[in-house]
């Protein structure tokens, strides 16, 4: 299973990594950070290199796109936004805080409710979009998760789903989700996030 991590300059560190290693934590998939140019520098200042370029989101399985301090800037890039081509239809596509904003510029949430974090709330309710003070939610193949420790929700519905429910998809999410989880807190964590995550769960799998 391939997956793009779309980040861009001035990325929340939280969002890209967490999801980046959760995901890799399934055995046979591969994650990468899937940017614009060669490097991207985060919020903090952390500078990373792209492992791909911004097209290779339109031929991954599984999409999740971060947030970050310029994610209103590179949603009013019109050039930049033209290399996105995502597809609902063959790909689970998830977005974090900020990155609900891409996602409604690429008309994939359209008058459907969505998760955001609460400083990139009016510039998604700007874009047209119904935003609910929910961490995570989903429609068909296609989250929004709202804050960022949603990146938990957001990874172990893009683990079940991409696994496939029928191929023991919610087992691989729990088990990735008991790994990272505190010690001393593994049952209640695991069964938070899954509590939070199970209701938009369908038996869908793609190929692997």
């Amino acid at each position: 299973m391939r997956v793009a991590i779309l980040t861009f300059d001035g990325f929340n560190e939280l969002d890209s990594f967490v999801a980046l290693a959760l995901l890799n934590r399934v055995p046979g998939w591969r994650a990468e950070m899937c940017g614009p140019g060669e490097t991207l520098t985060s919020m903090n200042g952390v500078r990373v290199d792209v492992q791909q370029p911004l097209e290779f989101a339109g031929e991954a399985d599984i999409v999740l796109v971060g947030s970050g301090v310029r994610t209103l800037d590179m949603a009013a890039d019109e050039a930049l936004m033209a290399r996105i081509a995502l597809d609902p239809r063959r790909q689970i596509i998830g977005a974090q805080c900020s990155g609900a904003l891409i996602l409604a510029k690429l008309g994939l949430i359209g008058d459907l409710p969505a998760c955001t974090d609460v400083t990139s709330k009016p510039w998604v309710i700007a874009a047209g979009v119904r935003v609910i003070d929910a961490p995570f939610v989903a429609h068909g193949s296609v989250a929004t998760a709202g804050g960022c420790m949603a990146a938990q929700y957001l990874s172990a519905w893009a683990i079940a789903r991409g696994v496939g429910m029928a191929c023991g998809g919610e087992a691989a999410a729990r088990a990735v989700i008991d790994y990272v989880a505190p010690v001393g807190e593994k049952a209640e964590t695991v069964a938070r996030v899954m509590g939070v995550v199970a209701p938009y769960l369908e038996p869908v799998a793609l190929p692997a």
